[in-house]
């Protein structure tokens, strides 16, 4: 189903215009990788970055971006024209020049050999899709998360990332957060003896299969509703959608809201456990989280909250900030949280903590992002590379299964998929829609 899709986008990819002239004047900056050996840099010493999808985390991801002098930001894709034109003059302003190109269509992005990479900070329904097209096109990518609405589409990116031989960062940026590097290395280093249960925070998933009311399309040059749809069913358009309210409906988001934090939280976990090759094999829900059980005997409950700045209940630390995460042995624990903070269970693992020399706090995506262009000269793979992402990202959608089924779910990390239960293999996937313009 998805190969019909990518022809489809493929066969009508010319038949798309840019949606600013700009386009056709912009600087060309020399790639970096048509200069000869993997790693090597363009005679600016800058690596050429394209924007695909900018809304308010691409804004947030984009100006920490801005300020590395090895990158230039030269072009921009978004359905929505108003999108379209603020991302233009935060990059121009900072550039103090006009020459940003824009595009309604990404394919025209894409098509731009003078583009070494791109960030793509789209609604989830098109992170896979546009990803693996981006790979294809040659071009390495940042996506935020969730990387995938489905397991299938996890497991397509990663293999298209594995057969290009493009660099791929999942927008997961806590691995690259001071206190939470910290937390794992102390697990790592034995500090709690024996870990034996991790405690990853999650959103309460929900489930809406609802519409909106519909409403007059605007025109494609204000907002290409067809577009933003992509490969989602269609429905009518509704301006709230556009506007960030698609988040919830099964149609548009991932796993049931589960990824959502848990695309963070779970990842975390997964690295704990060193566990990043594979999955939990055994998926439980429950009324407050769902319990999952790896191979190696460890516990990772995933914990409902009602909402994201509420009361955290027993097996939270309020004040640790949002997306906590706990690590529990048989000789201590640890928890953190965006905050940048870390308590610990005794006095000697506070001896063991390192005060960070910067408040960085868990939604920084500086060293992230240096790490992916660092991994872009180095052709080395980055800390949230495509495997890791497929895992962890696996894991959640294999919970959030769980719970919209109301049973307990056994998987297989090997084959990727579920024992003895059709019903769950099923969900694995989701038609995409077949569309043209």
């Amino acid at each position: 189903m998805i190969q019909r899709f990518h022809q489809t986008l493929n066969s009508t990819r010319r038949r798309f215009l840019s949606t600013s002239i700009a386009a056709a004047v912009a600087p060309m900056i020399v790639p970096a990788h048509v200069l000869g050996r993997a790693g090597a840099v363009a005679p600016s010493n800058k690596l050429t970055l394209g924007v695909i999808g900018i809304g308010p985390r691409c804004t947030y991801d984009l100006s920490a971006m801005l300020k590395f002098e090895d990158v230039q930001t030269v072009a921009i894709a978004d359905v929505q024209a108003s999108r379209r034109d603020a991302g233009k003059q935060l990059v121009d302003k900072h550039y103090a020049n006009a020459d940003c190109a824009l595009y309604r269509d990404f394919r025209e992005l894409l098509d731009r050999k003078d583009i070494d990479a791109v960030l793509i900070a789209t609604g989830d329904r098109w992170h896979a899709s546009a990803s693996m097209m981006a790979a294809q096109a040659g071009k390495d990518v940042y996506s935020e998360k969730p990387c995938g609405l489905t397991i299938e589409l996890c497991q397509q990116l990663a293999d298209t990332m594995k057969k290009t031989g493009r660099v791929f960062q999942a927008g997961t940026q806590r691995r690259s957060v001071p206190n939470f590097e910290q937390a794992v290395r102390l697990v790592h280093q034995g500090k709690i003896g024996k870990m034996h249960t991790m405690i990853a925070s999650v959103y309460m998933p929900t489930l809406d299969n609802a519409w909106l009311a519909g409403e007059a399309t605007p025109s494609r040059e204000v907002v290409d509703w067809n577009l933003w749809l992509g490969p989602a069913p269609w429905r009518p358009y509704n301006s709230k959608y556009v506007s960030g309210g698609w988040r919830g409906y099964y149609d548009f988001d991932s796993g049931a809201r589960l990824l959502d934090w848990g695309a963070h939280t779970v990842d975390l976990c997964q690295w704990a456990n060193q566990a990043d090759q594979t999955a939990p094999i055994t998926y439980e829900p429950s009324e407050t989280g769902i319990t999952c059980m790896y191979e190696n005997g460890v516990k990772l409950v995933l914990d409902f909250l009602a909402t994201p700045f509420g009361d955290r209940g027993p097996n939270w630390i309020t004040k640790l900030g949002t997306c906590p995460v706990k690590f529990i042995g048989d000789e201590g624990s640890i928890e953190t949280g965006d905050s940048g903070g870390t308590e610990v269970s005794s006095p000697t693992l506070k001896r063991e903590l390192q005060s960070a020399a910067s408040k960085v706090v868990g939604l920084d995506v500086s060293a992230h992002a240096r790490n992916f262009f660092d991994c872009i000269k180095t052709r080395k793979p980055p800390v949230a590379n495509a495997e890791v992402m497929r895992n962890s990202h696996v894991a959640c959608h294999a919970a959030a299964m769980s719970w919209m089924l109301k049973r307990k779910l056994t998987f297989d990390p090997i084959a990727q998929a579920f024992v003895n239960d059709e019903e769950a293999n099923g969900l694995r996937s989701r038609p995409a829609r077949q569309w043209a313009n």
